[in-house]
């Protein structure tokens, strides 16, 4: 197993993690109910712990693909520059729901603040992490790129001769 293999392995979970995070922490607020809201607290801690593993072992992963036919150095520079950003908004946010559980358990005065708090982070995460997955799987899904070729252009005039309305 190299590293390419391994960052696909780990990198989907921050991203599917952080949206269910959302989710979750979102129905924990409108139930009012401490238990689901820490369920999204944890979710949203592993998801910076799978956030730190898919960027050690990104590196290792490039290195690997870059020179691959169809993939190139600038579509992963790209990818490369949003996970930077990206990571440190989920480490924060990871923090955040940490702080918030920890409070939560211990019904502390400032829970709600802390809830809110994360609440707040965790969207901004959700729309980096679109990001991130989307420039992720351009570089080896071509057909998701934005310049990607639509069939119409694309294809190969067949030559035949065309039937009139």
């Amino acid at each position: 197993m190299n590293d390419a293999h391994l960052h696909l392995l780990v990198n989907h979970f921050p991203i599917i993690g952080t949206i269910f995070g959302l989710g979750i922490l979102i129905a924990g607020i409108v139930l009012k109910n401490n238990a689901v809201k820490n369920t999204a607290f944890v979710l949203l801690i592993v998801s910076a712990v799978f956030g730190f593993a898919a960027m050690s072992t990104g590196e290792g992963a490039e290195e690997l693909v870059e020179d691959m036919p169809s993939v190139g150095k600038e579509i992963i520079h790209e990818h490369e520059e949003l996970a930077e950003k990206f990571i440190l908004v989920l480490y924060v946010t990871g923090a955040f729901a940490l702080l918030s559980l920890i409070a939560n358990l211990k019904k502390h005065s400032k829970a709600t603040l802390f809830t809110w708090i994360t609440l707040l982070l965790t969207i901004v995460t959700t729309v980096l992490v679109k990001e991130v997955g989307t420039s992720g799987g351009e570089v080896r899904h071509t057909e998701i790129r934005a310049n990607a070729a639509s069939p119409e252009i694309a294809a190969p005039e067949t030559g035949g001769e065309h039937e009139e309305d």
